[in-house]
């Protein structure tokens, strides 16, 4: 039996319509990205932003770029952005993180560099730390001159000692407000600030004892738990 002119293509443009509907809907309930924006620099007019880590670009006020952040205003050494849905004020040296809505589904990739070692750019309470991924430190641990740049206060830590390899070493114990590393954000984080300079921020076991963490050669990949 013979269809009626064009019911074959009213047909496959249903099933099209269909199709587009299903995907749109798949799409929609995909966990949104986090963004970390930081601010690197200002201009008459642009900010110099970082985002999720990458090279530095130029945004001018009123321009958004891909992945989301819009320029709102540039004033002195700050700048508005708007990045989900939420407007923020940056300071040169500041990052910011939009979380995803899903955080069970947040993630970090690392990897080694030539000494095995696993560095990562983070931020602390806003500001970006270089941290060094140290499964052998029971908390995060800053120098001094790291908790002053954050704007930690450590007089208002409760002081101890710890055992290192130059022996035992005053430091002061601090609850940090938020802890960053890639997709990965947690509130309400130990540390240790010590009396002494460090090298790097020591990314300790505060932060990576709520997470999963899987090695495959030189890439390590932290999974939030809870």
């Amino acid at each position: 039996m013979r269809g009626w002119p064009g019911s074959a293509d009213k047909c496959l443009s249903a099933v099209a319509l269909r199709v587009i509907v299903v995907l749109s809907l798949m799409v929609a309930g995909l966990p949104a990205l986090a963004v970390d924006a930081g601010l690197a620099g200002v201009f008459p007019g642009k900010a110099l932003l970082i985002i999720n880590g990458g090279a530095p670009r130029t945004v001018a006020v009123g321009a958004t770029t891909a992945e989301g952040v819009k320029v709102l205003a540039v004033d002195g050494e700050t700048a508005t952005i708007e990045s989900d849905g939420k407007k923020r004020i940056l300071r040169v040296g500041q990052n910011v993180v939009s979380q995803p809505s899903d955080q069970s589904a947040a993630k970090a990739v690392l990897t080694a560099d030539g000494n095995g070692h696993f560095l990562t750019t983070g931020s602390i309470n806003g500001t970006t730390v270089r941290f060094l991924v140290d499964t052998g430190a029971t908390m995060i641990s800053l120098g001094a001159s790291e908790a002053r740049r954050i704007g930690i206060d450590g007089g208002k830590g409760q002081p101890g000692m710890v055992n290192t390899a130059n022996g035992q070493a005053p430091v002061v114990l601090v609850k940090l407000d938020s802890v960053r590393v890639g997709e990965i954000v947690m509130n309400g984080v130990d540390a240790l600030v010590h009396q002494q300079d460090l090298p790097l921020a020591l990314l300790g076991m505060s932060f990576l004892n709520r997470l999963e963490m899987q090695r495959d050669g030189p890439t390590l990949t932290l999974k939030k738990r809870y």
